[in-house]
């Protein structure tokens, strides 16, 4: 049973690690009107509501810690807005299914949107920035709508990785009972 903690471990961490990567690296090349998505908000939300709470804030963190490191002018600024976020995914644990898309679909949606609103206040706004339509039209829903078709293709592949690791711990669960 330990085993598979630590295989669930390191194939979380390899899923964030490449995330951020691609992130980082590739998509900065494909960037769209300066506007990239984010791919860390797909896969903390993703394991939220995948894998509950405690999860979604756990990868989120990291997630977060991962930004702060390359982005950030504060260590824990990002982690903490990744943390809620993958805690209030978490929170949907229960409604969520393998078949149905549309949760998931909405879901990261809602995240990507408050992950927006959550910066230009705290960012922005504090700074006497009070353009919020400018920001909203350029910033908010294009990232939106680039992190939501990336998500057409990158949840899928999270659900498929997820249902192979939770049918091999079913599997083990079942040789001890």
């Amino acid at each position: 049973m330990k085993a598979l903690k630590i295989k669930r471990f390191a194939v979380t961490a390899v899923i964030l690690l490449t995330a951020y990567l691609l992130q980082c690296t590739v998509f900065s090349f494909l960037e769209l009107a300066g506007i990239r998505p984010n791919l860390l908000i797909i896969v903390t939300a993703a394991f939220g509501f995948m894998r509950g709470s405690r999860e979604g804030m756990l990868v989120g963190f990291f997630s977060g810690l991962f930004v702060d490191i390359q982005f950030g002018d504060i260590i824990g600024f990002y982690a903490l807005i990744y943390l809620l976020i993958g805690f209030i995914n978490g929170l949907f644990e229960q409604m969520y299914f393998d078949e149905d898309i549309k949760l998931p679909l909405f879901l990261i949606v809602i995240s990507e949107f408050i992950y927006g609103v959550v910066i230009y206040f705290l960012e922005f706004l504090l700074r006497s920035d009070f353009n919020f339509l400018y920001y909203l039209n350029r910033i908010i829903l294009p990232e939106l709508i680039y992190t939501l078709v990336i998500t057409l293709g990158l949840y899928p592949l999270i659900l498929f990785i997820n249902q192979k690791l939770e049918a091999e711990e079913k599997r083990s669960a079942s040789k001890f009972v």
